[in-house]
């Protein structure tokens, strides 16, 4: 009975030398890598930077062209809003005429009419406005329009308030972006195409590259286990994934004030659940291929464009066609980014965190059963 305890304990101990030292050499080639070192931790700190700071859904600055038919002061009050605001860039201008040529070549976004009636009518209180945008853009037109209906109707109930005739207010919130930037709904994308890269386009591009000079290959010949081949060569990307995903994360906090409403543990486990996906697609895809070019290639069209296009970071599913929305819900990108959002920004909230936790659970054992498959299929062959 000793004997046999003694010769397992043994075998655990060869076990893990083994393992350990196909984990020290996983790290020293990643080491020697710069394009991985590149790719795991200077592009996701670009990311950050490029999309936090160069790009917005925000709309500011809409050129608008201001037509005073009514010169009155109190004419000249409504509009006031337009000038010294961030949202708009006002024109002045005599007639309606002038007004429509400037639109028509794009020379402003919007027409903003006081009519000459406009003081007349106040006083009787069916005053009006017209408002005519430009719906070449439909994100800058409605934009525009609720920012002039917010500022009229304000102007409105400021002076029926100071009138005694009244009051009437229209307050609104943004729930979840008490900054109202779209800032802090890019950063949960960032942190999904980081950890993205990190897994399924580094590790495929990797083993992809060592099945075609048979270095894997090599390996089947020593004692070394299937389940340590494989846990040896995603344990150096699973690391620097998780450092890319810490610094963005850091980033996010620090360049752009990000809220973290809901547990940090919770965040850090789900980006580690989703890491383990993207770690086995991307040995998935590898096993596939064998070859860098179709790898790539693949990583491409399987999880990077599914990333940006169809998981809700740029566009929201609600909006989009019903083939569209089936094709986003097959995809773990859309339920993790899920995740993060409402982790970020709204808290914990448990019934969605329990469902996307199970799926993601379910895909993470899928394509780690798919990848042990394949492996094993070509040591046996």
């Amino acid at each position: 009975m000793s004997d046999g305890t003694a010769t397992q304990n043994a075998g655990i101990r060869a076990a893990f030398r083994r393992f350990a030292a196909l984990v020290w050499k996983e790290f020293l080639e990643l080491i020697r890598d710069r394009s991985s070192i590149l790719m795991g931790v200077v592009l996701p700190l670009m990311l950050i930077l490029i999309i936090g700071y160069g790009m917005s859904l925000d709309v500011e600055n809409v050129p608008t062209a201001v037509v005073l038919e009514d010169t009155s002061p109190t004419a000249r009050s409504m509009v006031s809003f337009t000038q010294g605001s961030k949202y708009f860039s006002p024109v002045f201008v005599h007639a309606m005429p002038e007004a429509e040529e400037m639109l028509k070549n794009h020379e402003v976004s919007a027409i903003l009419r006081v009519p000459h009636e406009f003081t007349e009518r106040l006083a009787k209180g069916d005053a009006s406005v017209q408002l005519i945008l430009n719906g070449g853009d439909a994100t800058t037109a409605m934009s525009a329009q609720s920012y002039v209906q917010g500022a009229v109707l304000a102007w409105v109930a400021t002076r029926a308030a100071a009138a005694g005739t009244g009051q009437a207010t229209v307050v609104s919130r943004v729930w979840f972006n008490d900054a109202n930037t779209s800032t802090w709904f890019f950063v949960p994308g960032i942190l999904m195409m980081v950890l993205t890269i990190s897994g399924v386009f580094l590790t495929a591009m990797v083993m992809a590259r060592e099945w075609e000079r048979g270095t894997f290959e090599s390996l089947f010949v020593t004692p070394v286990r299937i389940y340590e081949l494989i846990l040896a060569k995603v344990v150096p990307y699973f690391v620097i994934g998780m450092g890319g995903m810490l610094l963005c994360l850091l980033a996010g906090r620090v360049l752009f004030d990000l809220p973290m409403r809901g547990s940090m543990l919770l965040i850090l486990g789900e980006s580690m659940l989703y890491l383990v996906i993207a770690l086995a697609l991307g040995l998935v895809i590898s096993s596939l291929t064998k070859n860098q070019l179709l790898a790539c290639q693949m990583s491409l069209l399987i999880s990077f464009l599914p990333t940006i296009m169809l998981s809700g970071f740029l566009f929201d599913l609600h909006s989009e066609p019903i083939g569209i929305r089936a094709v986003s819900h097959v995809l773990p990108m859309t339920y993790f980014l899920e995740l993060m959002k409402s982790l970020l920004l709204a808290g914990n909230y448990w019934p969605l965190i329990a469902k996307n936790t199970a799926l993601l659970m379910g895909y993470a054992v899928l394509f780690l059963c798919i990848a042990y498959h394949l492996t094993k299929k070509k040591v046996e062959g």
